[in-house]
């Protein structure tokens, strides 16, 4: 959650990450080809996608006003779709963004390098060799890299804006003189630049579009940023909209002008494209400028270079930020420095984006990669939009997209259809996306999935509204057969789900068939009462359910499966029992919901809770249900934490320090207001957790879940059970596997 001292960057900052990604570097490299596919009618391509990329604006601007968080892409899919999937989207989309900046620094570099050429060529007569070398463009591209490194962890513009301003005033002046030029012209002349208009036909015109539609991205990083944004509401759909205006008020104008005074006499504008397809804006500048529209464009090509390598870096710094505070790539990344930027962050994409460029051999694929994973994410994008609308339900939104649905469905298809034409074009694309999911699968399952999913855990205690943009509505079973527990069982099932979405089933068994129906029935009608009335006086909503069978323990399984529960939770006062542990035991088997057992003194209540105590054995597979449980609880409580862990006394100063530190860091990651770690050597971990509990109201005790038939509650929880203070309540907690 950003903070209101993270938002520095106002509606001209915000303007400055738009323009300086979408203006310059597409239009000066794809126009040629827009004009070799489809001729004349590029106007048209051009006026087709910026209208696509309008639509897409729009629903990014919903989602980010809705979530103003940075991180863009990879911040929506983590509110409306699963961890996982936000961690697949943020993956690759962070290469997307460092794809497009190892084009632009490379693009840089080549344009860079041709007024030093002619430079040295002056002043020294000829040119020495290394000037002609690969590694030298090589080094300017790292030049730049590092520049922007080092200024974006310094400040949030990164020094970008200027080179953003430079662009747009050396565009201005080329289309002023091209207009000048063109008016110059008789209408008759101009009509036969033009025609015929469509050269290459409905395909060419489609092909064009294909190529591209890049040329438009660039508003999505804004998004990406919208945790540093002021008034993220207001200023995102404005500087996106803005962004796009500005892209579209300097490429008509441009491509009509290239069509017509660029284009010589004699040639038509698709010839011009096909034999000039990179630079096609240079030729046709220095046609009505002479020599001073060339280096003009030059000069513009440096200017967009620099500004779209900053925003991509910028862009990529910021992804990486988000993905590490949702603990989906390293903490370090998440960091920041005394100015408040996430500066680790900056220098490792920088990192990334400088390994890529020198092993890199081929760049153009590198920028097909990147726009094909810009148009799958532009696709989510809108199907993410639609879905935040649909349950957001009559909840006010701080911009809505108009025309809904059809915005998200015309500019969904239409990226869509886009994306599959990439593909098919440059099938290596696809390949390589596919490689680097895989790639980040197999880290992600690796390194990150336990702390990332125990930290979505946390944000949907905390935040149940999350639980409801998921579309998820998780039910809690919570049989009841004892009226006296039941304030206590319906406050602990409420803290086991968000409220809203979240639900809870009372459930109680009449197992009585044989003669005393009637009274059995009267006396479960009357637990039910008693616990529906308790949970009303605390404000709590349940469903109720009776069945009946002989079995208890196996009904509860039946109906935790048939009703998909996501938890289970039992109140039990004797976990001595030898009989109870081993149904529970096998009822734990035999369900695929998290179990919760509770064992509770009467009249005892969870806002009496003060002081919580909980024993860890480091890397604890039942992380996510404990985490689930005292976001919940904390949401409304401030109770002390304790996690305590217990090693030998033979346990090495260094073993010692590696724990110490291990559980510091849980704590701090879980952050859960008043919470505090404890390692504690002793060869009497029995004993010192059960004294340990005599100071705390409520224990909280994991039960590993094992894939074979194996006791969940062993000697060792039972000798807790039996040893433990009456007056400290127990939680036992077994998460599915």
């Amino acid at each position: 959650m950003s903070r209101p001292s993270d938002r520095t960057v106002g509606l001209f900052g915000a303007l400055a990450i738009g323009v300086g990604a979408i203006v310059g570097g597409g239009i000066l490299a794809l126009a040629g080809v827009a004009f070799s596919k489809t001729g004349p009618s590029a106007l048209i391509a051009f006026s087709l996608n910026g209208a696509v990329a309008l639509l897409t604006a729009l629903s990014f601007a919903e989602l980010s006003a809705l979530f103003p968080h940075s991180g863009g892409t990879y911040a929506f899919a983590k509110r409306v779709l699963s961890v996982r999937t936000a961690f697949t989207v943020g993956w690759t989309v962070y290469f997307a963004s460092i794809a497009a900046g190892v084009l632009y620094a490379v693009g840089f570099a080549e344009f860079a390098a041709i007024p030093l050429r002619e430079l040295v060529l002056v002043v020294f007569g000829s040119l020495p060799t290394f000037l002609e070398e690969r590694t030298f463009t090589v080094a300017l591209a790292l030049a730049a890299i590092a520049l922007y490194a080092f200024g974006l962890s310094r400040s949030s513009g990164g020094g970008g804006s200027w080179a953003t301003i430079g662009k747009i005033a050396v565009f201005a002046v080329i289309i002023v003189a091209g207009l000048i030029t063109l008016l110059g012209i008789p209408p008759a002349a101009v009509g036969r630049k033009l025609t015929p208009f469509f050269t290459g036909g409905a395909g060419g015109l489609v092909a064009a579009m294909g190529f591209t539609f890049i040329a438009f991205q660039g508003f999505d990083l804004i998004a990406a940023a919208a945790g540093e944004i002021k008034a993220p509401a207001k200023t995102i759909p404005r500087a996106m909209l803005l962004s796009l205006a500005i892209a579209l008020a300097v490429y008509l104008p441009l491509l009509l002008v290239i069509a017509t005074v660029g284009t010589p006499e004699g040639r038509s504008v698709a010839e011009l494209g096909r034999t000039f397809p990179e630079t096609v804006v240079a030729v046709a500048s220095e046609t009505f400028m002479g020599r001073a529209g060339f280096w003009l464009v030059v000069t513009a090509a440096i200017l967009s270079m620099l500004s779209a390598l900053q925003a991509n870096l910028f862009a990529a710094s910021r992804i990486a930020m988000a993905m590490a505070r949702d603990r989906t790539l390293p903490r370090s990344l998440g960091r920041r420095n005394a100015r408040g930027l996430p500066a680790t962050a900056v220098l490792v994409s920088a990192g990334v984006l400088a390994l890529i460029l020198l092993v890199l051999a081929d760049v153009a694929t590198a920028g097909a990669t990147a726009s094909l994973i810009f148009l799958i994410t532009f696709t989510l994008a809108h199907a993410t939009g639609a879905l935040a609308r649909l349950r957001t339900g009559d909840r006010p939104l701080p911009f809505r997209t108009p025309l809904f649905p059809a915005v998200p469905l015309l500019g969904g298809v239409a990226c869509a259809a886009l994306a599959i034409f990439q593909g098919i074009v440059v099938p290596i694309a696809g390949i390589i996306i596919l490689l680097w999911i895989a790639l980040g699968t197999g880290i992600y399952l690796w390194l990150f999935a336990h702390d990332a999913r125990a930290a979505d855990a946390l944000a949907e205690a905390q935040d149940p509204f999350l639980v409801q943009l998921r579309g998820r509505r998780p039910l809690v079973l919570a049989p009841i057969n004892n009226p006296a527990n039941a304030k206590a069982m319906a406050t602990v099932a409420n803290a086991l789900t968000p409220p809203g979405p979240g639900r809870v089933l009372l459930l109680n068994i009449v197992t009585d068939l044989k003669g005393e129906e009637k009274g059995a029935l009267e006396n479960s009608q009357a637990v039910l009462r008693s616990s529906l009335a308790a949970s009303f006086d605390l404000g709590l909503y349940p469903e109720a359910l009776t069945t009946v069978s002989e079995t208890p323990w196996r009904e509860i399984g039946r109906v935790a499966r048939e009703h998909d529960c996501e938890s289970l939770l039992l109140g039990l006062s004797d976990l001595e029992d030898d009989e109870i542990r081993e149904q529970i035991n096998g009822l734990i088997s035999r369900v695929r919901s998290d179990v919760v057992v509770l064992r509770v003194t009467p009249g005892w209540q969870l806002s009496d809770v003060g002081r919580v105590l909980i024993p860890i054995r480091g890397r604890s597979d039942q992380e996510v249900l404990r985490t689930r449980l005292l976001g919940n609880l904390t949401r409304t409580a401030t109770p002390e934490v304790t996690y305590l862990r217990v090693v030998p006394t033979s346990t090495t100063g260094a073993s010692l320090a590696r724990a110490r530190r291990s559980l510091a860091q849980l704590t701090e990651d879980r952050n859960l207001g008043m919470a505090h770690a404890e390692v504690v050597p002793s060869d009497d971990p029995l004993g010192e957790i059960t004294t340990r509990a005599a100071e705390h109201d409520l224990m909280i005790l994991g039960l590993r879940r094992y894939r074979r038939q194996r006791k969940m509650i062993g000697t060792f929880v039972k000798g807790i059970a039996s040893e433990t203070d009456p007056n400290c309540t127990m939680i036992l907690i077994s998460q599915r596997r």
